[in-house]
């Protein structure tokens, strides 16, 4: 799947880069605090969710001012900025969309839902929240902001730590990285503080889309009564508990979140890849998320390198992924973080 770039230019002059990706009827996706439309897109476990949300329709989703592709901005970040983003956008369609929004995003979808009902098909909200305030103490509120402006490279893999808590070392280096790569500190910090700051209790009564409020119940970032808050406050929604901890949607079994998602939206759900590979290919993969090369690989199952790599080789046909990265990030949807590989017992001769 390719995706397409594309941009879109706000009255105040402000460039908002978009993307679209796969076919069909449009799904608007509002991305949570820091984006990055090309990196996000080389990021394998990332590009694995929104490659399997895109099958048979088309993804359009955008950078905010100030993060990826975007260009920077000198006004504050504010609710009725994020929502003058979403009209952009939303003009380059000529249908009504089913709208997506994940982490801050899901107020900013909640608020445009309210105040456009005829552009709205279906709404889901991931991982979002009413009041912005209620998801820490002021006093742990203030104090990751501080972090965050003080020290990015830190507050980062805190916060990665926090959402993505059953992603293994590799995902969590990665992601850390990705996104000091998509803002500054200042952005960072001033976005994060809006998520504190977003309250849309008053909308909740005007959404009058059906609505689809999925959440994990062990979110570390957004806690589980939020969605509970969600669901009881607007009509025709139903509210769908997954297990997990992390609050990025692409951590953890994203694979069930897509499948949740997609049944929704009225879209074909498809099978558990899972079913696809034999048990010893599954073997393969788990060593893969392992972080194990094909030499050993092959010395832990007793086989020969050539066999290793050929094994690989069909896992990547069978999955359609292209790169090791994507079978490890897949098995850790399916299965959870593996531990790290134990050095092989050497076999007497």
């Amino acid at each position: 799947m390719r995706q397409r770039l594309g941009q879109v230019t706000l009255a105040d002059g402000t460039t908002v880069a978009y993307a679209s990706a796969g076919s069909g009827r449009p799904i608007v996706y509002v991305m949570g605090w820091l984006t990055h439309l090309q990196l996000s897109w080389e990021f394998a476990a990332e590009r694995s969710f929104y490659e399997a949300l895109a099958e048979g329709a088309r993804l359009v989703r955008y950078d905010r001012a100030g993060c990826g592709l975007s260009a920077a901005t000198a006004r504050t970040p504010s609710l009725e900025f994020e929502l003058e983003h979403l009209a952009a956008v939303a003009a380059t369609l000529d249908e009504p969309f089913d709208l997506v929004g994940t982490s801050m995003g899901a107020p900013v979808a909640v608020a445009w839902a309210a105040a456009h009902p005829g552009t709205v098909r279906r709404l889901v909200l991931y991982g979002g929240w009413v009041r912005g305030a209620e998801l820490a103490s002021p006093a742990v509120r203030e104090s990751v902001l501080g972090l965050v402006e003080a020290h990015w490279g830190l507050g980062s893999d805190v916060l990665t730590d926090i959402f993505a808590p059953d992603a293994d070392r590799a995902f969590r280096a990665e992601h850390a990285r990705y996104q000091r790569a998509c803002s500054s500190a200042a952005t960072a910090r001033a976005l994060l503080a809006l998520s504190y700051e977003l309250d849309v209790s008053a909308h909740l009564t005007q959404v009058r889309a059906p609505t689809l409020i999925v959440h994990r119940t062990g979110d570390r970032a957004a806690p589980v009564a939020q969605a509970r808050a969600l669901s009881d406050s607007i009509e025709h929604s139903q509210l769908t508990l997954l297990p997990g901890r992390s609050h990025l949607p692409y951590a953890g079994d994203h694979v069930e979140l897509v499948r949740t998602v997609r049944r929704f939206l009225g879209l074909p759900v498809p099978r558990r890849r899972a079913e696809g590979l034999t048990a010893r290919q599954r073997e393969v993969a788990e060593l893969i998320s392992r972080g194990c090369t094909n030499r050993e690989i092959a010395q832990r199952l007793g086989i020969d390198e050539r066999s290793a790599e050929g094994h690989v080789e069909r896992i990547l046909q069978r999955l359609g992924f292209r790169s090791r990265a994507q079978i490890a990030a897949w098995h850790t949807a399916q299965w959870g973080v593996s531990p790290p590989a134990s050095p092989p017992v050497e076999r007497p001769r």
